[in-house]
């Protein structure tokens, strides 16, 4: 089954994978301690504004560290908004309100989620609805097929065993991944193949 990009979110632990058929010329870079969605060497120029974004950002809020992972440039109103205080529930539903669906021939929806030390929020925007939910377990959205929020069974305890097991997911056409653990520090992984 093809659900397009996904975000997976629990407390303490998230992850990202970017699945396309149009855009597969594409791998996540690791920027300055942002992981951000990058065309390859060899793929062919676009002027699409949905094909390079901030996956995965962290930032802190009064002292503790957050993981913000999503599927687009809403990722970083997010990150700032959470960076300046705001609850992940506001900070997820004020930008991902304020940007709406993708204006492509999808109406794709964005997907965004906030990992906690000892919490997460998952959200998506479609052209029907914005969803916010906080969650207590691992839990998934996509832009089709899943883009209302669902447990997913993701065992992983680290960043890279989350970014290599949503990378070898059995949905259809893996580009790459990232993945992010949240405790006392904050750890990151990408997958690219």
């Amino acid at each position: 089954m093809y659900v397009g990009r996904f975000v997976v979110v629990g407390p303490g632990i998230g992850a990202y994978r970017v699945s396309s058929r149009s855009f597969p010329n594409r791998q996540v870079v690791e920027r300055d301690g942002t992981l951000t969605v990058a065309p390859t060497s060899d793929a062919p120029p676009t002027d699409n504004p949905y094909v390079s974004y901030n996956c995965l950002r962290t930032v802190e809020q009064s002292g503790e560290s957050l993981a913000v992972v999503g599927n687009g440039s809403h990722v970083d109103p997010i990150a700032e908004k959470v960076g300046m205080g705001y609850p992940a529930r506001d900070a997820l539903a004020l930008s991902l309100l304020a940007l709406d669906f993708e204006k492509d021939d999808y109406d794709t929806p964005r997907v965004a989620g906030v990992v906690e030390t000892h919490g997460a929020t998952i959200a998506t925007v479609r052209r029907d609805a914005l969803v916010v939910r906080e969650v207590a377990e691992p839990t998934l959205v996509a832009t089709y097929e899943a883009d209302d929020p669902e447990p997913f069974d993701l065992g992983a305890t680290d960043a890279a065993t989350a970014a290599r097991e949503v990378y070898d997911h059995a949905y259809e056409h893996a580009v790459c991944a990232a993945g992010v653990t949240v405790g006392e520090t904050v750890e990151t992984s990408l997958v690219n193949e």
